[in-house]
Formats: structure tokens, C-alpha cells, sequence
């Protein structure tokens, strides 16, 4: 017999075998933490961002802590290829939109994102 699971016991499921800090820090989110961390950073936040941002964490709770910054560029670059992709993305997040995404998420930068071409500033 195959068990249906709901959308909350998925992400359960997927977060309970990742890094404990990864799935702390992305628990511990808030839209204020998200704000505040924009505004350190020089980003005002608009409906745009948050749909990058929603993205993001909603990529993150299905699968996981991200390994490789190529997965979330990719996914994000075909997510919002129809507003421009990646050319879009970067307006919003000058910084990097894996990078800067990632932080203002809530979810842990990938270890790779240090590649330019991912949105790291140095």
C-alpha cells in the first residue's frame, strides 16, 4: 500500500534530513528578519522580490539544503525566465540573486556561490 502525504509532511520529511543550523535559520525566518536584512544590504523590498524570496523558500522546503548554487540558478532562471531571467533577477538583487536570495530567504547560501557568475560580491 503507497501512503499519500500532505504538503506539510513532505517538508518535514525533507528538512528533518538536512543540517540542523540550515533548517534552524530557515525556521526561524520572518518577513521582519527578511526587511531588516534587505535594508543592511540596500535593497527596498517590492512585490517582485518577495515572489524571488517565496521562490526560494518554497524551493528549499521541497528539497532541501541546496549543494550546489548551478541548481538554484538554474531553477530560478527558469522560474523567471518569462520577467527576463537572469537579467532580471539581477536588477532585484544586484548582489547576486543566489546569494542575496538565499539570505534574504532565510536559507543557507550555498557553499559554491563564491563563483561570480552565482552573485558573489567579495
Amino acid at each position: 500500500m503507497i501512503m499519500e502525504l500532505d504538503q506539510q509532511q513532505k517538508r518535514e520529511l525533507v528538512l528533518g534530513i538536512h543540517d540542523d543550523d540550515a533548517v534552524a535559520m530557515f525556521k526561524n525566518w520572518n518577513k521582519d528578519v527578511a526587511k531588516d536584512t534587505a535594508k543592511s544590504m540596500g535593497i527596498k523590498l517590492t512585490d517582485a522580490h518577495w515572489g524571488v524570496i517565496d521562490f526560494i523558500r518554497t524551493y528549499f522546503a521541497n528539497a532541501g539544503e541546496l549543494r550546489h548554487a548551478r541548481e538554484l540558478s538554474e531553477a530560478l532562471g527558469q522560474r523567471f525566465a518569462d520577467e527576463g531571467g537572469a537579467k532580471y533577477l539581477f536588477q532585484l538583487f544586484p548582489g547576486g540573486p543566489v546569494s542575496q536570495g538565499c539570505q534574504l530567504a532565510g536559507v543557507q547560501v550555498p557553499k559554491d556561490a563564491s563563483d561570480n557568475s552565482f552573485g558573489y560580491i567579495v
